[in-house]
């Protein structure tokens, strides 16, 4: 089956031309393809796309984020399993090094964190930069590949991913998740991204994509000086995300000062 749209011939080639806008985009390492992939491969997909919603393991539901998410590959439907497969194997890695310039990648089977995901109206995930070690391998994460699935697509149902600077001064890129659109950029302890406002979109609709992401052993030594240290999700906040960042404040809080096992306690009593 070929999975690349026909335009994009040659997958290295394509990656050496487009490696220079990666490589200096604003305000880190990224870019964003249309019509990449073959439709009918990513309308296969899409059919099969799992339903999480009655899934409270696979809803993530607090301050900084309202979202599913699919753990592992248990849940991809056949064709949704042979494209993340393809995704993870050798062309489509040997397109990312010459994309990127990054050697060595090494795709991660476990899809931790990755996967299919959805937000649905009025979900959101505020601004972040992600974990820097993978949880098992605890290889360091170096790209980030989504793909978005999302038909006819209005701008005001929102749902943009956003790029910030260090600074937190504004969004230096936005990207509205159109069906066969592709966004990546390079994973470092300041790369600032997420979708932080709340979607609009009809309560018929949600934002679906497929999230991918890619490792190396070790990382080049200005990207260890941001962070040297092994690191969770750092949220970071906008002048209008006070109540989050209180919010979350107040929980981290809570954590230091009421014994572990009330609170173990009162996650059994929630789930049951």
């Amino acid at each position: 089956m070929n999975y690349i749209n026909e335009a994009i011939g040659d997958l290295k080639t394509y990656g050496q031309k487009h490696s220079e806008d990666y490589k200096t985009a604003d305000p880190f390492p990224s870019i964003y393809f249309d019509n990449f992939f073959n439709p009918d491969v990513l309308h296969s997909v899409l059919d099969e796309f799992p339903d999480m919603s009655k899934k409270p393991d696979l809803q993530f539901n607090d301050p900084n984020q309202i979202k599913l998410a699919s753990k592992g590959e248990g849940r991809f439907g056949e064709r949704t399993k042979l494209f993340m497969h393809y995704l993870n194997s050798q062309p489509f890695l040997e397109f990312l090094t010459e994309l990127t310039g990054i050697e060595n990648l090494i795709p991660d089977p476990f899809y931790d964190g990755g996967g299919c995901h959805q937000i649905q109206p009025g979900g959101m995930l505020k601004l972040h930069a992600d974990f820097n070690k993978h949880p098992k391998t605890k290889l360091d994460r170096r790209i980030n590949v989504l793909v978005y699935l999302n038909e006819d697509w209005d701008e005001s149902y929102g749902g943009h991913f956003e790029l910030w600077d260090t600074e937190m001064k504004g969004a230096r890129k936005r990207i509205l998740p159109l069906f066969n659109r592709m966004a990546m950029f390079s994973t470092t302890s300041n790369s600032y991204h997420g979708h932080p406002n709340p979607l609009t979109c009809p309560p018929d609709r949600s934002r679906k994509s497929l999230a991918l992401y890619y490792y190396t052993n070790g990382r080049p030594v200005e990207e260890q000086e941001v962070s040297d240290a092994d690191h969770n999700t750092i949220f970071k906040y906008r002048a209008e995300d006070k109540k989050a960042r209180a919010l979350t404040s107040l929980k981290e809080t809570a954590k230091l000062w009421i014994p572990p096992i009330l609170i173990g306690g009162r996650h059994k009593e929630k789930a049951g």
